[in-house]
């Protein structure tokens, strides 16, 4: 398949294109007699989200992909409007899918419109913060509760059931990593290939077809929307999803999990070395309780985590060691050295999980 590449623009969402587009495809949103407005709030070498206000007040938010010499296919637009599309009527809290224009005329991208969920992400220890300690245990156990009914979902019943795709979905992440952290500016892939023989070596079967279910890839408190009491509101960022093994986000979530006391950093900066925010040992017992699955491979999967999250640090790396991340050259070199000592503290993470 030929790989198009996004088209560059100086103004990512020009909001007299996107209000025109509104007017004439989207008639719930009042566009009114100007532009509406448009604010970025998240994303970077990532799909981006921004906030749009329309004339009557209400939000909503809109994703493109980012800027600037990507790969399309790499931040595949119209599959992840596929995803909350299908998820919508489901007990899976996704943001209510509007529109998808698939023009990369109207604002120099294909993107979607989603309805905006008010609630706190907690991406980091700073909105951690924001939510009261009393409620950071039941917010702790949501985020389990709700991987397990994402788990639940038949990909068949809400016609995802054509993304499947033969053999065993840990072969293709092991081939498709190890292929891309070879292409990394990363000096020394020793451990990162140890951890990468031994997971080979140790991969559990492969699913039945009746247990392949979607697999989000980067499902963690930072990519989901809390409510001040501590449930979810929406689950967002579903540009890595699949359909695959579910244990793979289990251990995922568990390798971000920090607590106190830990003596490995977690694979993501999150908030829940907090005070009140629960326990992983508590976090299994609930997802196996929600799902009913057999956790005795979880300690592979965890391993698994660990080395996925080496292999896309690499890539973060090779980024920064080229100059590209950011305009203060003074700060590379520093920020360069930290991501690759993070890139060979995740492989040793994970060589250690496998037993050395």
């Amino acid at each position: 398949m030929t790989q198009s590449r996004s088209t560059e623009i100086d103004d990512p969402v020009p909001a007299d294109a996107l209000s025109g587009w509104l007017a004439a495809e989207v008639p719930e949103v009042a566009v009114g007699s100007g532009p509406v407005t448009v604010h970025r709030i998240s994303g970077g070498h990532s799909n981006l989200t921004y906030r749009i206000v329309d004339a009557a007040g209400v939000g909503w938010a809109l994703r493109r992909p980012p800027t600037g010499g990507v790969l399309a296919t790499a931040h595949d637009m119209s599959r992840e409007w596929r995803f909350i599309a299908a998820l919508a009527p489901t007990p899976v809290p996704v943001p209510r899918p509007v529109a998808y224009c698939a023009d990369a005329g109207v604002i120099g991208a294909e993107f979607y419109v989603m309805g905006f969920v008010e609630g706190t992400v907690l991406g980091d220890e700073a909105a951690g913060e924001e939510l009261a300690v009393e409620h950071r245990h039941a917010a702790g156990l949501a985020v389990v509760d709700v991987l397990a009914d994402l788990h639940a979902v038949d990909p068949d019943a809400v016609g995802l059931g054509e993304l499947r795709r033969p053999g065993s979905y840990l072969e293709r992440q092991l081939r498709r990593w190890h292929r891309q952290v070879h292409a990394s500016a990363v000096p020394d892939l020793s451990v990162v290939d140890a951890v990468h023989e031994r997971l080979v070596e140790r991969m559990p079967a492969t699913l039945p077809y009746s247990q392949v279910r979607i697999a989000h890839g980067d499902f963690r408190p930072g990519n989901l929307s809390f409510s001040a009491d501590g449930s979810i509101g929406a689950v967002f960022d579903w540009e890595l999803a699949t359909l695959g093994d579910p244990l793979a986000d289990l251990g995922w979530v568990l390798a971000s999990w920090a607590r106190p006391g830990d003596t490995e950093a977690p694979t993501t900066p999150g908030p829940t070395a907090l005070d009140g925010f629960p326990e992983r040992d508590e976090l299994i017992a609930r997802y196996a309780a929600r799902s009913g699955r057999d956790l005795a491979d979880l300690p592979y999967y965890l391993a698994f985590a660990r080395w996925r999250s080496a292999c896309i640090g690499a890539g973060v790396y090779t980024r920064y060691a080229a100059g590209v991340m950011g305009s203060d050259a003074a700060d590379m070199g520093d920020v360069a050295v930290a991501r690759l000592e993070s890139v060979q503290a995740q492989a040793r993470a994970a060589l250690a999980a496998l037993g050395g």
